[in-house]
């Protein structure tokens, strides 16, 4: 089987100014070298872009009309933490209908990967560090309306998934789970269906093991027919915006735990790959490869091996 991959030329095509602290390179650097590694370019699939109303499945139409206008204030602009731009809104539209498709591809294929997604602070009315729409909570929505009746959102991202906790809370069918850092923002935290906030100081195996142990219920107790999989690497020792001090190999023995104990269950998998804040481009892409390897690996493809641990 021929693992799907989602991007879309949007997902870098962004002017931001010079020092700003969104690694926005990341998405292209990123499928540049999985093109470098030997992953062929059919591989990858384009998401046709979101009409603006239909982002209506998961947000406010006053909050969408005004951001996508340019409207919005200033105050919830910064609050975003982006200038406001044509390109921030086109690359948004392609990047949350990438989430959706990635999902749509995991159902057909058991297992799919998104270059983007995981902007998981992002409320219904109201954006937030970096996210302007919640990919997580539309994908898991737009799954629904296609007839999944229970989805499980597993977010390892170091920062608590607090957008789509708040968005989800009355939706019983769409389980959110969000293993995070204690102290680090957001600082007012939201209350998930399943809230780990795990100590800076946690060694590796501790937190793997705490992962494990979460995913193990999760998938027994609620039997998810569709996993979405935050694998955000800002918890990675090195990064300027987490807290947490797992190494690369830690990543890798990660993505391969979420992603081998949900096929266990014949559960499919789609993945985003969520945050990663170095400033090092080339290294931050080697933390975001990781997801890829383990997920190269369970399909059994040599090039899994060329990559780096």
């Amino acid at each position: 089987m021929t693992l799907p991959l989602v991007y879309h030329p949007s997902y870098s095509a962004l002017m931001l100014p010079e020092r700003h602290r969104y690694p926005i390179g990341k998405y292209h650097a990123l499928q540049q070298q999985l093109l470098a590694l030997g992953v062929p370019a059919s591989q990858f699939q384009q998401p046709k872009p979101l009409q603006q109303h239909e982002l209506e499945l998961a947000h406010c139409p006053h909050y969408i009309d005004a951001l996508c206008s340019g409207q919005l204030d200033g105050k919830a602009m910064r609050r975003i933490g982006f200038p406001w731009s044509k390109q921030l809104i086109a690359r948004s539209l392609a990047s949350i209908a990438g989430t959706r498709l990635c999902a749509e591809l995991a159902l057909q294929h058991g297992l799919a990967l998104h270059l983007s997604g995981g902007y998981h602070h992002a409320f219904y009315d109201q954006g937030s560090g970096f996210c302007l729409f919640n990919d997580l909570v539309f994908a898991a929505k737009s799954m629904q309306q296609q007839g999944v009746k229970r989805l499980l959102i597993f977010d390892l991202d170091v920062h608590q998934g607090d957008g789509t906790a708040r968005m989800l809370a009355d939706n019983p069918d769409i389980i959110t789970c969000s293993v995070h850092c204690d102290k680090n923002f957001p600082y007012y935290k939201q209350q998930s269906d399943w809230d780990l906030s795990l100590p800076a100081t946690i060694s590796e195996q501790d937190y793997l093991t705490e992962v494990e142990q979460a995913l193990s219920c999760l998938l027994n107790w609620y039997q998810p027919e569709l996993v979405l999989y935050d694998a955000g690497v800002d918890c990675h020792q090195q990064d300027e915006l987490g807290h947490l001090q797992l190494s690369t190999a830690a990543l890798l023995q990660r993505d391969r735990l979420v992603l081998q104990s949900c096929r266990q269950h014949q559960i499919p998998v789609a993945a985003v790959i969520g945050g990663g804040y170095q400033r090092d481009l080339a290294a931050l892409t080697q933390l975001h490869l990781q997801l890829f390897k383990a997920a190269l690996e369970l399909e059994n493809n040599l090039i899994a091996s060329k990559i780096k641990t």
